[in-house]
């Protein structure tokens, strides 16, 4: 079930939202201080490929110092919008009966992507 729940997030976008991840990380990427932020769009950008049946939980050492801090700042430059477009989407999605489990995954992925830091797919 979540093989299938999984190609049909692909096909519903799920591969635009991966896919816009890595680019914006890569462009992160280019300046040594946008480093961090790229590293955790390029986590985001993994998650969004196949969110079934995986999750974003913190690390056994999380949340530590650095992570707070560096949440902070991810919230502070703007990166809150992806986590609206994602609640948005993720309402929209639940509407209907059937979209709920696609909408829970974007409403999930909003909270992940409002604190990135400190996290791990598992």
């Amino acid at each position: 079930m979540k093989i299938l729940g999984n190609i049909i997030w692909l096909l519903l976008g799920g591969i635009v939202i991966a896919l816009i991840y890595y680019i914006v990380g890569l462009v992160m990427c280019v300046t040594i201080s946008g480093i961090p932020f790229g590293v955790q769009l390029f986590k985001l950008g993994t998650y969004a490929l196949w969110p079934f049946g995986h999750e974003l939980v913190f690390r056994p050492t999380e949340p530590g110092c650095l992570s707070t801090v560096m949440n902070l700042i991810w919230i502070l430059l703007g990166w809150w919008e992806i986590a609206i477009l994602h609640l948005v989407f993720g309402l929209l999605f639940c509407i209907t009966i059937i979209g709920i489990p696609w909408g829970v995954q974007h409403i999930k992925m909003a909270f992940n992507s409002l604190f990135p830091f400190g996290k791990e797919i598992r």
